[in-house]
């Protein structure tokens, strides 16, 4: 998947942009850890399953430029996307993917587009 100036979530409605006033250390104090390239990155489980089961990942890539981004829910093993938004079996994912969201878009780092 490459970068975009948007990004949304296959089955989302809701689209995504990085915040054109986004800082650095904003991302870093938000989790995210930036990777050998320059790209600042954010992985977390969407779904509370026992230790030694999978779940599903989401990860948040921006542009180290700071303008360009990329959303997607993946298994475990970060192989396979997955669609949350089809039918009731995650739906407790798609409540924790729209609350970082929500929670992203008040830290200012992407906007709704």
């Amino acid at each position: 998947m490459a970068f975009a100036k948007t990004a949304k979530l296959q089955g989302s409605n809701e689209t995504y942009a990085v915040h054109p006033e986004v800082k650095r250390y904003t991302l870093r104090d938000n989790g995210f850890e930036e990777t050998k390239t320059g790209n600042f990155q954010y992985i977390r489980a969407l779904d509370v399953v026992p230790e030694n089961k999978p779940g599903l990942k989401l990860k948040i890539i921006v542009s180290n430029d700071l303008t360009q981004l990329k959303i997607s829910v993946t298994t475990s093993n970060g192989l396979q996307a997955v669609n949350i938004y089809k039918g009731n079996a995650f739906s407790e994912a798609r409540e924790r993917y729209e609350f970082i969201m929500r929670d992203f878009v008040e830290q200012g780092i992407v906007e709704k587009v």
